[in-house]
């Protein structure tokens, strides 16, 4: 056991959402993959490693748990399809010139985790929080007020990730495990629709031959090295610290959205990511208020092993 370590956790999650904000690059230089084909792909090539990964980073116990509760195994399958999901939705978003909607999507995330606490977990929101969803809220209704149309993208991408969040939340399963079970759980489905899909067989030669598939082989570090980061830093740091950390990703993405990609900020999407940014800022206030009126806690100690 060792005690907490706040700087590590710091460098740690840093480097987890600065790899998760640059994640536009790596889709942005495959982008002329069909995104069903992308996301797969790093379903399998995630699965792959992170069994080489949990073999290395010793998790006593963990498969004898699954022979315990298989009705985990369930959890996980829809947990999975979840995070597949939310994929598959980022990747189609980053290569048809939608990256600032995904930005405003994870600008949102927390108020939705704050929501779904609320409706799932029965916990009572204090005044701040309410306001600050409040600004949210108001962020998509003049979207859709102005432009015409529900920003389906900023709304579906945190749905999935906050219900993913929820889900292994309740879940007695540690991280890197319920990662690795969640993909090998989808992997038979990847596996076949790659084999079968017509597309996919009238090219075969060439993908296995050709540096495309290098690419996508890369999709399973580039998934799993971040995460690995995040799950690390979050045994050193507190929830609310995670929490403001986690606005680095959205910031770095709008940023290439804007400077590199050159997709235009009009006025309605200017509006909504001033107010969600400032429902953001009451949430972060609140949170630090409701951190100072909380007792000091004595370090914890971590499993190094996790």
């Amino acid at each position: 056991m060792n005690a907490a370590n706040p700087r590590l956790g710091y460098l740690l999650g840093v480097a987890a959402f600065t790899l998760w904000g640059f994640f536009p690059l790596y889709f942005k230089a495959i982008e002329h993959i069909p995104a069903l084909e992308i996301a797969l792909h790093r379903l399998i090539w995630s699965a792959l490693l992170g069994l080489l990964v949990l073999g290395w980073w010793k998790h006593p116990g963990w498969l004898h748990q699954f022979r315990e509760h298989p009705e985990r195994l369930l959890i996980l399958a829809v947990s999975g399809a979840l995070l597949t999901s939310n994929w598959l939705i980022y990747v189609w978003a980053v290569n048809n010139g939608r990256i600032l909607e995904t930005s405003l999507g994870y600008y949102i995330n927390p108020l939705m985790n704050v929501l779904l606490g609320m409706v799932f977990l029965r916990e009572r929101l204090r005044r701040l929080q309410w306001l600050a969803l409040a600004f949210a809220a108001a962020g998509v209704v003049q979207q859709v007020w102005q432009v015409g149309y529900l920003p389906w993208v900023s709304l579906v991408l945190p749905i999935t990730f906050a219900f993913y969040g929820l889900i292994r939340k309740q879940a007695p399963i540690a991280a890197l495990p319920g990662l690795v079970v969640e993909t090998w759980l989808l992997l038979p489905l990847a596996l076949i629709w790659l084999t079968l899909h017509p597309a996919m067989l009238s090219r075969q030669a060439e993908f296995w031959t050709g540096v495309q598939i290098l690419w996508l082989l890369a999709a399973g570090p580039i998934t799993l090295l971040p995460m690995i980061c995040f799950n690390t830093a979050t045994r050193h740091l507190t929830y609310t610290t995670m929490g403001f950390l986690q606005y680095i990703a959205p910031t770095l993405v709008m940023l290439q959205a804007v400077f590199l990609f050159h997709e235009p900020l009009s006025g309605s999407k200017l509006t909504a990511f001033i107010c969600i940014w400032i429902g953001l800022a009451i949430y972060s206030l609140d949170a630090w208020l409701a951190l100072l009126r909380k007792p000091p806690l004595p370090p914890l100690g971590v499993d190094s092993r996790q």
